[in-house]
């Protein structure tokens, strides 16, 4: 995997706030290349590693951030696709291959956490996240049936793409959210009264949805609300990231969106390609690791990710 030396980004400031969060100085670094789609990426701080997905070579990507040695993880890796940690550490994956959520163990020993919702089979898990009382919640659009390339295809046998529970008792599925297109990138505000999910369902759909959804959530299950909270400038969101302030950083066509709580745009970091996910990682939690198309890049911020 060639790497381009690091080269200073262009940003695209829509408010000044925006400057509170960028250092003039920082350098846009490229740190990895050969990809056919990179995304799901995951900051282990444990042994100060990124994991991420190159979902249609079928294999899990493995960065060493001190030694920026970038080694294959799992090939093949069931068509993985979104990650994220439990509070314990260990990683949650969605598998577009075998259409489910797992979790691995310490010991490097694989759970099925769900492939079902009501006794049928689940589309192609996508995008995960772990709320504070241990639930898991996960988006389920079509994209690893669709066709061959990110899975395997094959009809949907829920008729539906939602947005799922898992509850860290029983392991119950239960649908949250049932009237997206295609949804796709989730995460919680800072207290988890509300829930983001973006709707990549242009996709599929002429003049289809290509925004951010905020719902409401109250004990743990999504009670109301699903106002548009923001609309992507060009193409669509797929993955994204709370910072520690509640600003939302959306991947997107022309790089990574930075969004205010109150859905100002503050601007734009502009990537040379597509980008499909981000995360937050280093001691600091101050580097922003950003997957697009063939590779993987990163950026100093003055923003503080979220703690996982």
């Amino acid at each position: 995997m060639p790497v381009r030396e690091p080269f200073d980004p262009t940003y695209d400031i829509a408010d000044p706030r925006l400057a509170e969060l960028i250092d003039a100085e920082a350098q846009l670094h490229h740190l990895a290349d050969g990809c056919t789609w990179a995304e799901g990426p995951v900051y282990l701080a444990a042994d100060d590693s990124l994991l991420w997905s190159d979902v249609r070579s079928n294999r899990r990507m493995r960065l060493d951030v001190a030694s920026g040695e970038v080694t294959v993880a799992d090939a093949p890796s069931n068509f993985c696709n979104g990650h994220t940690l439990d509070h314990l550490g260990r990683v949650i994956a969605c598998e577009h291959g075998t259409r489910s959520v797992v979790r691995f163990e310490s010991d490097g020993a694989r759970v099925t956490l769900a492939d079902r919702f009501d006794g049928k089979r689940l589309n192609s898990p996508n995008d995960v996240v772990v709320a504070s009382d241990g639930a898991v919640w996960f988006t389920d659009p079509t994209y690893g049936i669709d066709s061959d390339a990110e899975g395997y295809r094959a009809e949907s046998e829920i008729g539906s793409s939602n947005v799922y529970r898992i509850d860290p008792v029983d392991g119950s599925v239960t649908a949250e959210i049932t009237d997206m297109v295609r949804p796709n990138g989730l995460a919680f505000s800072l207290d988890e009264s509300s829930l983001y999910v973006s709707d990549t369902g242009v996709s599929h759909v002429d003049d289809g949805p290509r925004h951010l959804r905020c719902f409401d959530v109250d004990r743990g299950h999504v009670v109301g609300g699903g106002d548009v909270f923001a609309t992507c400038p060009e193409g669509v969101f797929d993955g994204f990231r709370l910072d520690a302030a509640g600003r939302i950083w959306a991947s997107g066509e022309q790089g990574v969106h930075c969004y205010g709580p109150d859905g100002t745009l503050l601007g734009t970091i502009r990537l040379p390609e597509v980008c499909a996910n981000v995360v937050f990682g280093g001691a600091d939690r101050r580097t922003l690791f950003m997957t697009a198309n063939t590779s993987l890049y990163s950026i100093r911020t003055k923003a503080v990710g979220r703690e996982v």
